[in-house]
């Protein structure tokens, strides 16, 4: 399950990077730097805070390869990308939260680390990559967007965390309802409760 995971949410943050990298009119260098940071970002930062030693992310020489491969495709057959129907990525880009979240999760729990760190790795795993995406392409990062994003990944931070859910199927599942809740969110612009402060208003000072 794990690698079923990390193969998932590889190839579609890697097709968010392209769709992004399109978008804003990059070279094919430009894609594949962006493609492979949205795809990889995510782990490193991850392992950054729970410890693991950050070589590990170039283990994965497979991933890169199958990241690679999925990049060039898309970079000449852009039709790969117009199934989507979502604008900038979503569709993708919620493939790999739920899948990228649910690992991160797992990879915490595993290593027998306290409920609070699997709901940051499955944070960070989630949103990282395309956190850096969005901040090299100049874009407000999704995570900040109105719609509900960074909070779904709460869903596999706790389910997992917790190991109310080690089943494979289970974990599947969840994926499923993180990408499902993602995209319920931008279609129906779910938000969390916001408030703002009230303006000031500017006195002149007379003096007095």
């Amino acid at each position: 399950m794990w690698e079923i995971l990390n193969m998932i949410g590889t190839i579609a943050f890697a097709l968010s990077g392209v769709l992004v990298a399109m978008e804003e009119r990059y070279d094919l260098m430009g894609i594949y730097i962006l493609g492979f940071i949205t795809a990889f970002g995510g782990g490193a930062i991850r392992n950054l805070l729970i410890g693991v030693p950050v070589e590990e992310l170039w283990n994965q020489g497979p991933l890169f390869i199958a990241a690679f491969f999925v990049m060039t495709a898309a970079f000449f057959v852009p039709r790969i990308l117009q199934w989507t129907l979502l604008r900038r990525g979503i569709f993708f880009d919620a493939i790999g939260l739920g899948a990228f979240s649910t690992q991160g999760a797992i990879y915490a729990y595993s290593m027998g680390l306290p409920l609070s760190a699997a709901i940051a790795a499955a944070a960070l795993t989630g949103t990282g990559g395309g956190m850096v995406r969005d901040v090299l392409a100049g874009r407000k990062p999704l995570f900040l967007q109105q719609e509900i994003y960074i909070a779904w990944t709460l869903v596999p931070g706790i389910v997992v965390g917790l190991g109310w859910v080690t089943a494979d199927i289970g974990l599947l599942f969840i994926v499923a309802a993180v990408v499902v809740l993602r995209l319920l969110s931008v279609q129906y612009s779910w938000r969390l409760p916001n408030r703002m402060l009230p303006p000031v208003s500017e006195e002149k000072y007379d003096g007095s």
